[in-house]
């Protein structure tokens, strides 16, 4: 009886200390890789706004109620600028302050991937999605950035998650719904919907693999497949009816009209977008063959794999077909599918045995020393530079209408602004509606004759033009005609003697910074 009880106490304290290191060791390991990944996603957390930027800071700095209003000007939804400005109330709006929320929202995808890697395979692909999340370079760009692409990527992560579990897992015992994924994924797709237009690719790629699943399934598979998707899709059609009708109106009057028609190059440079352009090989040779494994199996870790590789393909494939027709392409939106990336990613370094460790360590290092830019536009500097000549009541004239919101961020206030279509009463938003055809019957005469008559002896104009580098980047409907008019526009008020120029920022051409403008400064004899 002594030697029974004697030998049952180390198997017990053995058990009892691998518990306790596991419930020590994930936290632990989680912790690590979110101050990795915090540390890489704040390098560049001050760099000035950008033209999109200063549209998310005007368009939050209101009353949270106006927000959906505002909104059928622009052409977004409604949820990444109604937590910012929740934010901006605690914090402040200083670019580090905007930048924090991507910030956090990239981090969070961490624990996210981890819980969707071992829900879905493995302890050991949880580790390896959750190492992935936190060092991508994709997500640590736009982790610093004050706009609503990390949010983007943490809610299709999630919604991911939740398909592949509700619609790839062995069924429950009783073999009916699981109902908690489902529903997880409704609310979770749904506020997806809520954040940006390209969540609808990712829906229906996701709807494409539950076809799949649908034809090959037998009959009582195939009506659990029905009742989940009536629970997933129901549930996500019901949240995101409220803003349908806003959304109809925003695709029959804002669009994209900046945006050119994609090439086949540019959709075939996708995986390089997400996967880091040095580390797009070791993925998809490493990765690849332990996906090949996992998809030669059996069971739910390769009907999940099958589901991610039509859900990540369909979703970029789906957005480039509409762009042929429709455009608006652009590789920030890419954030809408870079989720099953990262989880094909991880399936496959950790099917892939000793090699894949290896290729995650190479493709890990890579990721982590590719950062965010150090610029994303010059306007902070040339509006540092102007700002000490102009006073209340100057005039502020953007030929490319869409850069008021940075230029008010940054400029002293009591300035009056104006675009091409006339003066500004909002300027924290850009209007979008039937922008193209608005542009078209602009001219100098007529749009900026009647602002100059207004500016009094020794007022100041400010014309603030874009700076063109290449015409191929200025040729879609939008962007065309702003460089015209910006010609033209110049050369009008060069002409009127009543003014004369006394400053251009900046005073020689830069080495083709991103998004670049030039200021002169008039003054009124």
């Amino acid at each position: 009886m002594r030697m029974a009880t004697y030998a049952s106490r180390p198997a017990w304290e053995l058990r009892a200390r691998s518990l306790t290191g596991a419930r020590i060791a994930a936290p632990l390991g989680l912790g690590v890789l979110l101050a990795i990944s915090v540390l890489l996603r704040t390098r560049q957390l001050d760099v000035g706004f950008w033209i999109d930027e200063g549209l998310s800071v005007g368009i939050a700095d209101r009353p949270l109620g106006d927000i959906p209003g505002v909104l059928r000007q622009d052409g977004s939804p409604p949820l990444y600028y109604l937590l910012l400005n929740l934010w901006m109330e605690l914090l402040g709006r200083t670019e580090a302050d905007v930048h924090a929320l991507s910030v956090l929202l990239a981090v969070l995808c961490v624990p996210v991937a981890y819980w969707g890697g071992k829900l879905l395979f493995d302890t050991r692909t949880a580790w390896i999605a959750a190492l992935l999340a936190a060092v991508n370079p994709f997500m640590t760009q736009y982790a610093q950035e004050g706009r609503m692409y990390s949010l983007l990527t943490l809610l299709g992560l999630t919604s991911l998650i939740c398909w592949l579990h509700a619609f790839t897992s062995d069924p429950p015992a009783d073999g009916g719904v699981r109902r908690a994924p489902a529903i997880g994924f409704a609310v979770a797709f749904a506020a997806m919907l809520y954040t940006h237009n390209w969540a609808l690719f990712f829906g229906a790629a996701s709807g494409l693999a539950w076809l799949w699943l649908l034809w090959r399934a037998d009959g009582a598979e195939r009506r659990r497949l029905l009742r989940t998707a009536l629970v997933a899709y129901g549930g996500a059609i019901l949240l995101y009816t409220p803003w349908l009708p806003n959304t109809l109106y925003q695709a029959a009057h804002t669009g994209a009209p900046w945006a050119n028609v994609p090439t086949l190059g540019v959709l075939v440079s996708v995986p390089a977008k997400l996967l880091g352009k040095e580390a797009e090989l070791a993925v998809a040779l490493v990765a690849g063959s332990g996906l090949v494994a996992l998809w030669r199996g059996r069971g739910a870790p390769a009907r999940a794999v099958a589901a991610l590789l039509v859900i990540a393909v369909g979703t970029i494939v789906l957005a480039w077909l509409a762009s042929q027709l429709s455009p608006a392409w652009a590789t920030r939106y890419l954030a809408a599918g870079v989720g099953p990336f990262v989880l094909l990613a991880a399936a496959g370094f950790a099917a892939a045995g000793r090699l894949g460790l290896v290729g995650l360590a190479v493709v890990a290092v890579l990721w982590a020393i590719d950062g965010a830019p150090a610029a994303k536009s010059n306007v902070r500097d040339v509006t540092e530079a102007i700002a000490p000549s102009l006073r209340p009541g100057d005039l502020v004239v953007a030929t490319q209408p869409e850069q008021v919101p940075a230029l008010h961020y940054y400029l002293p206030p009591g300035l009056r602004y104006a675009t091409l279509t006339g003066a500004v009463a909002d300027v924290g938003v850009a209007d979008w509606r039937d922008g193209v055809e608005r542009l078209k019957r602009t001219s100098a005469r007529r749009g900026l004759g009647p602002l100059l008559d207004t500016v009094p002896p020794g007022g100041r104009v400010v014309l603030v033009v874009p700076q063109v580098y290449s015409l191929s980047q200025w040729s879609a409907p939008w962007t065309s005609i702003v460089r015209e008019r910006s010609e033209e526009w110049l050369a009008y008020i060069g002409a009127d003697a009543r003014f004369s120029r006394t400053d251009v920022e900046p005073p020689l051409p830069e080495p083709r910074p991103p998004n670049p403008v030039r200021a002169e400064v008039f003054v009124r004899r």
